[in-house]
């Protein structure tokens, strides 16, 4: 059974005025118009958030998508939260839904409302996503948890320390720029790689050794949101459609200490089953969405990809492959990076900026006739891995 992206939202990403319930109320609602379908064929709603209880005093989140519209009420409201992945993990959810037979016209919104804590408070929140007993109890944070790929990287592959930064500016520098075509990112900017090598350690300090301010992700505010169904409902709404031609996930152990700190290990299983259910390779994506949360996170992902060879990460950006005018563009539009990390919202995100870009529709950062997109979304420190093919149907 094909299912189809049928309708989609996505509000801006930043800091802003939202409550987490209008974020999500607002983005259902502006999907469902999209759609171009009644609400009332809407079979069931999964709300992708990541850490409500925590940022917002709000564990039972499911039953908000009542509130999108009337015709929701009596119908099944689920929160999903794996994550930084929850996104991702609410689409396959309801994709499962929608092939059992459970339901017609599924809705996936993802939402999260992080800046109603400081930045203490966030970061520990956030670190409820490692291991606990071994790694968030012991005050190891995100960026300490991505700082250990960074080491690992390059003691595993011999990089000098002058190699590691340079191909992180590279990234950085490029995802910031990426963001200038898209009105909705948080944080555009026209920097180059040796603008961010040369700033002084007050403007770009260190988070976690080697990693500095710009290799890090936002703090963000944020919603997106899909519309499913099956490609025969869609087909009699829409003319123009987005098929998910795949969506696997791979999970690894939850603690780093029992993984790989150079490579993705489980993404690259995700990747592959993904390519395999699709019928395709990595020669026949025209862009990708991954998941940069932190600038070495966008390299492994690359490898992940089969962009480049393990341990050549790099070499992708140095030919150009990966930029808005290469082979295999990423991250056009900003990534997590430079576009925003609202946790719980990034996966969804991702769909509907692929979706869009396969559309025609992808506002400033459009590609020339696009057939085939792939976004690589990961949870926590990789532990949870989802990677989710996306085709145009004419």
């Amino acid at each position: 059974m094909s299912v189809c992206i049928l309708g989609t939202s996505h509000t801006k990403f930043g800091k802003l005025n939202d409550s987490i319930y209008d974020l999500i109320i607002a983005s259902g609602k502006e999907a469902i118009l999209d759609a171009k379908i009644d609400p009332k064929d809407i079979g069931g709603v999964w709300i992708a958030n990541y850490g409500s209880l925590g940022f917002n005093n709000q564990g039972h989140l499911g039953p908000v998508g009542v509130e999108i519209d009337e015709s929701l009420r009596f119908k099944p409201c689920v929160k999903v939260e794996s994550a930084c992945a929850s996104g991702s993990a609410a689409i396959l959810q309801a994709i499962n839904a929608i092939e059992s037979g459970r339901v017609r016209f599924a809705l996936v919104v993802g939402a999260e409302k992080m800046t109603s804590l400081d930045t203490k408070g966030i970061t520990k929140i956030l670190a409820t996503g490692s291991f606990w007993p071994d790694e968030g109890e012991k005050g190891i944070t995100f960026p300490g948890l991505f700082a250990e790929y960074a080491k690992g990287y390059k003691a595993h592959y011999n990089f000098s320390d002058d190699q590691l930064r340079t191909m992180f500016a590279k990234v950085s520098s490029k995802n910031h720029k990426n963001a200038l075509l898209n009105p909705l990112a948080q944080l555009p900017l026209d920097i180059e790689p040796q603008d961010i090598l040369n700033m002084p350690d007050n403007k770009n300090p260190i988070i976690a050794d080697p990693l500095r301010l710009y290799d890090c992700s936002l703090i963000t505010d944020g919603a997106a949101c899909v519309v499913l169904s099956k490609l025969e409902d869609a087909k009699a709404v829409k003319d123009k459609l987005v098929e998910i031609a795949s969506i696997e996930a791979a999970c690894d152990y939850l603690s780093m200490s029992k993984r790989a700190n150079y490579e993705f290990t489980a993404g690259k299983i995700a990747v592959q089953k993904a390519y395999e259910k699709a019928k395709i390779s990595v020669n026949d994506l025209d862009f990708a969405e991954v998941h940069d949360c932190f600038t070495i996170a966008e390299i492994l992902a690359y490898e992940a990809l089969g962009i480049k060879k393990d341990g050549e990460g790099c070499k992708a950006l140095e030919e150009g492959i990966v930029y808005r005018d290469g082979k295999l563009p990423v991250n056009l539009s900003g990534g997590l990076k430079a576009k925003g990390h609202p946790v719980g919202a990034t996966g969804v995100s991702m769909a509907v900026i692929a979706a869009r870009q396969l559309l025609g529709n992808a506002l400033g950062f459009q590609l020339k006739n696009p057939q085939i997109g792939l976004t690589f979304n990961i949870g926590g420190s990789a532990a949870s891995n989802y990677a989710v093919v996306f085709k145009r149907l004419s």
